[in-house]
């Protein structure tokens, strides 16, 4: 074979060069996506997130009332799985609205962004924050149960718990529909799964 005249070969060379850089490229922003970048998500896994931390930060108030109180073990021992769960994947979703760009909403249990800071329990559930999601507590309901004796305290937090979970499975269940993130379609897939054996307890234990 004949050797190319220069001319060719430095034409190879630049053709193969700008190939190799637009492959390099693509791959930078298949990882970027990855991180939760814009192409990665949609509107409903950024209504998840959002909607989800505000949901979890009640069950975590209803379970800060549990605190202190004379109740059965296996009641308390539900009330620390919840906050086992569910703490730690509030941190998460949070930080997934962080990378996209999103704001982080004011909970409840928010004393720093939420407006009202909440009674001497250190609670704050008097700002009627993401009310209008399926499962979430009014605040009067959330005054009973503040406000039961221990005696009472069990049953009802079981009852409210029940319908709470009800409702992060129902919002669990939209996002595996119509999300696109990949981890939060997961995640979603865990509330629903966790959440749903949680009612099973607790049904089983109101009966």
């Amino acid at each position: 074979m004949l050797p190319w005249p220069p001319r060719i070969r430095g034409a190879a060379a630049l053709a193969l060069l700008a190939a190799l850089t637009l492959a390099g490229c693509g791959d930078d922003e298949g990882a970027t996506g990855s991180d939760g970048s814009s192409a990665d998500h949609n509107d409903a896994d950024v209504a998840f997130a959002d909607d989800m931390i505000q949901h979890h930060a009640q069950a975590l108030a209803m379970v800060d009332l549990t605190v202190g109180r004379e109740l059965a073990p296996e009641v308390q021992a539900l009330a620390e799985d919840i906050r086992a769960a569910q703490a730690p994947e509030i941190e998460t979703m949070a930080d997934w609205l962080t990378q996209w760009g999103e704001p982080v909403p004011a909970t409840v249990r928010d004393h720093v962004n939420a407006d009202d800071h909440g009674d001497e329990h250190g609670e704050d559930h008097g700002d009627d924050t993401g009310m209008d999601m399926p499962g979430m507590l009014s605040d009067a309901q959330m005054d009973e149960l503040a406000a039961a004796p221990d005696a009472d305290f069990g049953e009802l937090f079981l009852q409210l718990m029940v319908e709470h979970h009800e409702g992060a499975v129902d919002m669990a269940r939209e996002e595996q529909e119509s999300g696109r993130f990949p981890a939060a379609i997961a995640l979603a897939e865990q509330i629903a799964t966790s959440q749903e054996a949680e009612i099973e307890a607790m049904r089983a234990l109101l009966r």
